[in-house]
């Protein structure tokens, strides 16, 4: 029944693959009133909206993959950045590690486990309701030396993960370095963020930060940008461009009605024109806008907070690494993001609320994990028909329908799994974004971490072991058992997780390719948006969401590959599929908002080395269960060194992604100082980090000189 669930499932994922291919290659060709294929290319006037039919593009057309495959990885660097490269080396990596787990697993493995005689023989007339359990280790004889089969392949697997490993992190730390040294100055690399300053009676944050840097490092610092607090005047601002937008496009349309009566919803009262009324609400919005920002500007709405620049690179490398304070609590230096990186709405003044607000995001953490084993338990009802029958008893004859049956177990499950898993990432986005990270890449990062252990331990451990919390807490407090548990619990569950495989996997990215969201919204707001001059946003990968999807299919991989090693076609399928359709939303999708230069690398290594350990605790427990001790035995070296070689690991290329060294500081400043245009760089970097919601709007026809700010927060 098992197996029959899973083609049940492939078939319903492979029709769903296949249409969405269909349709991405028709409506990519069509572009005419959707925006949401290539709005890359339509930003960078690389292509054009076409409104006209036209039947020829309606015929679908391979010619995307082909034009996704062709960009050299230079290219791809220099179009979207390091961050993509690294991206696309997850799906390099993890393919190479499984084309060779794939190649003992499939033609090795597999035959072992089909010929053991464990559990039963496999009719081949039968074959669709044998288990799944035939094609795993569990079907191997106890005591076998065919086991010794597997007892290879862990150490195989396990170095050649290494290899790749360490071959990833010194290619990806050159190119770190290298692009460096290629990248034009960057604003954030002068300057440093300092927050928690303390504040005498009488005196400014701006005169506090002057003088303290003036006479600390009177040769080396440049100027400060002191943080405001500027969420109204944000609210005020987006006001604005909303009544903008609806001004814009009741100009612009000639049939849309520009008059309608003063009350009850337009249907009584004088008639007013609706253009001139909207004008003058503009104008007071900018107004009021323009008050507000002459009131934020004052130094009562200061946050104890600012960006200082310095004259160099190396100074403001200098002044992140010291101690500022006596006080270690304060004048708390760190790294300053990209100017657009920054994340304004939310800054912490005090380094006690930080702390507070990180503790809070621990204790929600933990506490939508244990909830979230509530929709994991439904799961695992679906799972088991006799379970569910148990808990709703008038379903009975409904489920002894055969595709009904086979539909309910093998794809239902990793389908609901799916829907509950989609609120994660945001849920986690915002846990980051309230925790005290002042930019957007830190706060993506945090987040991804979140979501991917979130992911294995409410998707791997609680399905594994069945996701009764108070089970889950004695294997815990049990930790002898636990290798044993694992060994029992995880063969069990390989048919739940390659039908995770191809409904999370291959489903999931072929709707990136399609971007079904963005579609049906599209199709919703067209008809209320008809202007031809809308802002057309680019869109940006949430790393935070893709990465630990990946990263967690690799887990699944490693883990499985000498269990059930009928997992690693369809994780081969996903990869390839992922590594084509992300070359093409990086190309004509997705444009980067902000360039980290690598540093979500070591997520992945940290991830792959956990996938590793874990693999290793199954593999002690099975050989113990399969009575091989002297293999369960020899397995327990392998652990230690994985997280030897981690060690090394850690200390050789993890300082290159946290801060660039002294010897690269200086003579990246070496060639900066005969660039003439330096000067000019460094005028504008007096400005940078200004607050993008106290620069002047105008929006209005009026062009009153008065639209800017009463008071200048320039420094």
């Amino acid at each position: 029944m098992l197996v029959s669930s899973l083609l049940t499932s492939l078939g319903i994922n492979l029709g769903l693959c296949i249409l969405f291919f269909m349709l991405y290659s028709i409506l990519k060709k069509q572009p005419g009133n959707f925006e949401v294929y290539a709005p890359r290319l339509l930003a960078e006037g690389k292509s054009k909206k076409i409104s006209h039919f036209n039947l020829e593009r309606l015929l679908p057309s391979p010619g995307w993959v082909r034009r996704a495959w062709q960009p050299s990885e230079e290219e791809l660097l220099s179009s979207s950045g390091l961050d993509t490269v690294v991206f696309m080396r997850i799906f390099i990596f993890s393919f190479r590690v499984f084309l060779v787990a794939g190649i003992l697993g499939i033609f090795v493995l597999l035959p072992v486990n089909c010929v053991g005689d464990q559990l039963k023989s496999i009719d081949f007339s039968d074959f669709s309701n044998n288990s799944l359990d035939l094609f795993t280790i569990s079907n191997v004889k106890n005591g076998s030396k065919w086991l010794w089969l597997h007892f290879c392949s862990v150490y195989i697997v396990t170095v050649w993960v290494c290899y790749l490993l360490y071959y990833e992190y010194k290619y990806i730390s050159l190119k770190r370095i290298a692009y460096f040294y290629s990248s034009k100055p960057q604003p954030h690399q002068f300057t440093i963020l300092v927050h928690s300053i303390p504040v005498s009676a009488g005196s400014s944050v701006g005169d506090t930060v002057e003088n303290f840097f003036t006479e600390y490092y009177p040769s080396t610092y440049l100027s400060n940008v002191v943080v405001r607090r500027t969420n109204r005047l944000r609210g005020l601002i987006n006001d604005a461009k909303k009544l903008y937008k609806k001004l814009d496009r009741l100009q612009s349309e000639p049939n849309q009605p520009k008059l309608k009566r003063g009350c009850c919803f337009g249907l009584f009262g004088e008639k007013v024109d609706l253009v001139d009324q909207y004008e003058k609400k503009l104008e007071g919005l900018e107004e009021n806008v323009r008050l507000e920002q002459s009131e934020v500007s004052l130094a009562g709405e200061d946050v104890r907070a600012a960006f200082v620049s310095f004259k160099s690179r190396y100074d403001a490398a200098i002044a992140f690494h010291l101690q500022q304070s006596i006080n270690p609590t304060q004048w708390v230096a760190e790294q300053a993001p990209e100017p657009h990186d920054v994340y304004w709405p939310f800054f912490s003044s005090s380094f006690m609320r930080r702390w507070i607000s990180k503790l809070l995001v621990i204790v929600a953490f933990i506490l939508l994990t244990i909830l979230f084993l509530i929709p994991v338990v439904i799961v695992q009802g679906l799972t088991n028909l006799n379970q569910l029958e148990t808990w709703l008893p008038f379903l009975k004859s409904i489920l002894t329908l055969t595709i009904v049956s086979e539909v309910i177990t093998g794809y239902l499950p990793s389908l609901i799994l799916q829907l509950f898993l989609k609120a994660v990432p945001p849920i986690m986005e915002f846990f980051s974004s309230i925790q005290g990270y002042m930019a957007l890449s830190d706060i993506e990062k945090s987040a991804c971490n979140k979501v991917l252990w979130f992911t294995i331990w409410n998707v791997f451990f609680a399905n594994v072991l069945s996701g009764s919390a108070l089970y889950l807490i004695n294997i815990i407090l049990d930790p002898k058992n636990i290798p044993a548990k694992l060994a029992v619990a995880v063969p069990a569950q390989a048919s739940f997780f390659i039908a995770y495989v191809v409904t999370s996997g291959w489903t999931g990215v072929s709707s990136e390719l399609f971007r079904v969201i963005p579609f049906i919204c599209s199709l919703i707001r067209k008809p209320f948006v008809k202007s031809e001059d809308d802002d057309i946003e680019v869109p940006s990968i949430p790393y935070h969401k893709e990465i630990p999807k990946i990263l967690f299919f690799g887990l699944l991989g490693i883990t499985y590959f000498f269990l059930a090693p009928l997992i690693l076609p369809f994780l081969l399928v996903y990869l390839c599929l992922g590594y084509i359709i992300f070359r093409n939303q990086f190309l004509n999708v997705y444009a980067p908002k902000y360039e980290t230069a690598g540093k979500f690398w070591p997520i992945v290594h940290n991830s792959m080395i956990f996938s590793l350990v874990l693999m290793h605790a199954i593999a002690i427990g099975i050989f113990t269960v399969k009575k091989l001790s002297i293999a369960s035995t020899l397995i327990f070296p392998l652990p230690v060194l994985t997280l030897l070689f981690n060690e090394y690991c850690r200390k050789r290329f993890l300082p290159i992604f946290i801060a660039y060294s002294a010897e690269s500081l200086i003579k990246r400043d070496r060639q900066d100082q005969n660039e003439p245009s330096m000067d000019e760089f460094f005028h504008e970097l007096v400005t940078a980090y200004q607050d993008p919601a106290l620069a002047p709007i105008q929006y209005s026809s009026n062009r009153d000189s008065l639209t800017s700010p009463l008071i200048s927060s320039e420094v």
